[in-house]
């Protein structure tokens, strides 16, 4: 295919994805679609085109595009079936059909990035060929299980007051969702393994970029697990919110990965995530814990709580800079051993050299820091004689 064919091509499909989340949102009954949909449907069309036109062999960029392609034809499918349910206008066919398929539509965004991303990432080629069967379990896994949720008899999930139009009560049917769900199981560990091997074999330029994914990944990941352990304490709108961040943290991650990972330094960026995470939990267990101890202690003085929140906001504002170097100096010697022990030889040094004299003792120790610290193949030193 040409350049300029690759480029209409790449820009089509955006095109498409736009088209349909926005006529989503005016055929709405609600005023509009979800925020969490708008969001992939956008973010999955621009790391689309990014990598499609810069990198028009790897896969990857025609992978998301494809997919916000169908979440928003999944958008205005279930934005129409929601028209339908409430005005009753137009034929019934159509609305069950828009119902039927909006129940589907997250195959295309979440069962594609989870398998053929982790396959694929970084170069859009498999790892080698026999990590084909896996590729095809991935296909084949996501297509049986369309297939089978879409044949599944009763009523639709996300539309219960709907029956199946296109349902068959039939064993053939539970077969082949059982099928699907194994076959989708060893896709998915079959695509984290190849991550996980590529990773292991890589250096250098693709060792940096596969740093980028597994450092999305691993934010998706805890996220959805403590979003979904307190949704009842922090509330649906918020638990919503916090995954849908972390999910689009996927597609962008990818796109610097691929196309700027120089842009930023992958390690600083982990290092901060570290330490700012881990002062925000601390902050917030300080002002917490103290709120609920002045309350108790100070039941008998004081009606309000204004008095109890002052104090502990006081003392997480006081926590903050010893704290934030605290944790700063466990997450360097546990996770950044390297520049721990080069910042700690610096440190040793330099208060050594405040009462060091011998000019041949210093030269030793300069070259001996220089050589632990960098790493150096080779350390010279080079002083110039006094004329």
């Amino acid at each position: 295919m040409s350049g300029r064919a690759t480029t209409r091509l790449a820009w089509g499909l955006a095109g498409v994805a736009l088209v349909l989340i926005v006529s989503a949102t005016v055929v709405s009954s609600a005023g509009g679609t979800g925020v969490f949909i708008w969001a992939i449907t956008v973010v999955f069309a621009a790391v689309g085109v990014l990598i499609a036109l810069r990198q028009p062999r790897n896969a990857i960029g025609w992978l998301f595009l494809g997919a916000a392609v169908g979440a928003g034809l999944g958008a205005l499918a279930a934005s129409y079936a929601d028209h339908w349910i409430d005005a009753r206008t137009g034929p019934a066919l159509l609305g069950e059909t828009a119902a039927w398929y909006g129940d589907l539509s997250w195959m295309p965004f979440i069962l594609v990035p989870a398998t053929f991303l982790l396959l694929l990432f970084p170069d859009g080629r498999l790892l080698s060929s026999r990590w084909r069967p896996v590729a095809w379990c991935a296909g084949l896994g996501i297509a049986a299980n369309f297939v089978a949720e879409g044949l599944h008899a009763g009523r639709i999930s996300d539309y219960p007051q709907i029956k199946n139009p296109y349902g068959v009560d039939s064993v053939a049917v539970d077969a082949l969702q059982g099928l699907a769900a194994l076959t989708l199981l060893v896709a998915v560990a079959g695509s984290s393994l190849s991550l996980v091997l590529r990773f292991r074999r890589a250096n250098g330029e693709q060792r940096e970029q596969l740093k980028w994914l597994a450092f999305a990944g691993a934010i998706a990941a805890v996220t959805l697990v403590v979003a979904v352990l307190t949704w009842d304490q922090i509330g649906e709108t918020a638990a919503n919110v916090s995954i849908m961040v972390s999910v689009l943290g996927l597609p962008i991650a990818t796109a610097i990965a691929i196309l700027r990972y120089r842009l930023y330094d992958i390690d600083l960026v982990i290092n901060r995530t570290l330490v700012y995470g881990a002062l925000t939990a601390t902050l917030a267990a300080v002002y917490l814990g103290s709120v609920l101890v002045l309350q108790l202690v100070l039941t008998g003085l004081t009606r309000g709580s204004g008095l109890a929140v002052a104090v502990s906001t006081l003392a997480a504002a006081a926590v903050f800079r010893p704290a934030r170097a605290r944790i700063q100096q466990t997450v360097d010697r546990r996770f950044f051993r390297r520049k721990y022990d080069a910042q700690r030889t610096l440190e040793g040094f330099s208060a050594k050299v405040r009462n060091q004299v011998d000019l041949a003792s210093m030269s030793s120790d300069l070259s001996a820091v220089v050589a632990e610290t960098l790493q150096p193949a080779h350390v010279t030193l080079w002083l110039r004689e006094r004329t």
